[in-house]
């Protein structure tokens, strides 16, 4: 575990201010760190403390002890999210993964929640937050060429019928494959560019960009504010056609999807019983709904719980993953077969991403139809895709499906999704 605190003594200012527009354009080149959706959110600027390589209660402890030794001067203490921040991302499975778990706390914040914006500094004393430049226009990709490496898919294919064969056999109820991509383009890619595209594109998913993980997820794993959680269960996918009629038949037939509904029941059942120690009264609902994105759709659930005192988000957050979303059912089997047949190390695609603030409030999602840059190499970008595996799945649709949960990221890119 490493980890770097403020040097000196450091305070925090928040203070209101006119609403600056469309946020995305501040990002700055380097270093930049969002959380994005339908025009609000936060973006940060500089770095005054990291926390990296440990678990997530090492995190947990780590904040709140800076917490509690930074001073704040806010005009918004009654808005959760302002203040003092952390950007948080986690590997899926730090054991079998080289990439490590995160927290930065940015120097400079600029955000905007329920229709009102503000900025927060970390400084010394007297240091009075300023709203930076609008930044010039984000360059686009260009050149782009698949790189070898990842799995063809024909050998994609051979793995989910192998999965298949262990869940007939017992072993297990459900595993979540993923496969991965690699693309390389002429110059360094500017994530400004893929955070703008993205926001803009996807505005009902939660864009995000945490050294240099980059996407917009459908799936808010948990939200914590005012004592209220919330996780949103994506499970069972279908690709739309595009024709709103067809797209409606498409909808009625994933809601009676046998197969469909049983991952999806899996799913939401696993966010229950990982949330039931930390909360009370909780709301499960009966049967998902249909959640429509530009180009997929899915069975969703939202799960509310009251959450116990002195539980954080980031707490939270590492309760409930992996879930069975991103893992399986029973987890421990699902992640083991993972290990064993996936053949990818999915660094922090599908861990958790998000913010904390200094309440402990928050919100974290799940790093999906997303891509990472590489820090050595930044014209290199890995984009991932995944889905669930049951005993009804067919190798075919399965790949269709991930074709589909890339073209977010190819979009941005400018990649044919034809060629994957």
């Amino acid at each position: 575990m490493r980890h770097h605190e403020p040097l000196g003594k450091l305070q925090a200012r928040t203070i209101e201010i006119p609403d600056p527009g469309e946020l995305s354009g501040y990002l700055p080149r380097q270093d930049a760190v969002a959380w994005l959706r339908r025009g609000e959110g936060m973006i940060g600027f500089g770095e005054v403390a990291r926390f990296q390589g440990g678990s997530f209660a090492e995190a947990d402890a780590w904040w709140s002890r800076l917490c509690a030794e930074l001073e704040h001067d806010s005009e918004l203490l009654d808005l959760s999210g302002t203040g003092p921040l952390a950007f948080g991302s986690f590997p899926f499975a730090a054991s079998h993964s080289r990439s490590e778990a995160l927290l930065i706390v940015p120097r400079l914040i600029l955000g905007r929640r329920r229709g009102r914006s503000w900025l927060t500094l970390i400084g010394g004393p007297g240091d009075q937050p300023e709203l930076p430049p609008r930044q010039s226009a984000a360059a686009a990709p260009s050149g782009l060429r698949r790189d070898v490496g990842g799995l063809a898919e024909a050998d994609w294919r051979g793995i989910v019928e192998a999965a298949v064969t262990r869940i007939t056999d017992g072993e297990l109820s459900k595993v979540v494959l993923a496969r991965a991509e690699v693309h390389t383009a002429e110059r360094p890619l500017d994530p400004r560019w893929l955070v703008g595209r993205l926001s803009e594109e996807y505005r009902d998913c939660w864009t995000f960009c945490v050294a240099g993980l980059i996407g917009a997820s459908p799936e808010m794993l948990l939200r914590r504010e005012g004592g209220l959680v919330t996780s949103r269960v994506l499970a069972g996918t279908i690709r739309r056609n595009g024709a709103e009629e067809l797209d409606l038949k498409l909808a009625r037939s994933l809601a009676r999807s046998g197969k469909n509904l049983a991952e999806h029941e899996l799913a939401v059942a696993s966010v229950a019983e990982a949330l039931a120690p930390f909360t009370s009264g909780m709301n499960v609902p009966d049967a998902p709904y249909v959640l429509e994105l530009p180009n997929v759709l899915h069975l969703a659930s939202d799960v509310t719980a009251v959450v116990r005192p002195g539980v954080s988000a980031l707490r939270l957050a590492g309760e409930l993953h992996p879930s069975a979303a991103v893992c399986g059912t029973p987890t421990a089997d699902a992640a083991a077969l993972i290990a064993e047949l996936e053949q990818l190390d999915r660094g922090r695609y599908s861990g958790p991403v998000g913010w904390l603030d200094a309440n402990g409030d928050g919100e974290f999602a799940i790093a999906l139809r997303c891509g990472q840059i590489d820090p050595d190499r930044p014209e290199t970008i890995t984009v991932y895709a995944g889905c669930g595996i049951v005993a009804e799945s067919d190798p075919a649709e399965e790949w269709a499906e991930t074709v589909a949960k890339l073209l977010p990221m190819h979009q941005v890119l400018g990649v044919s999704s034809a060629a994957s």
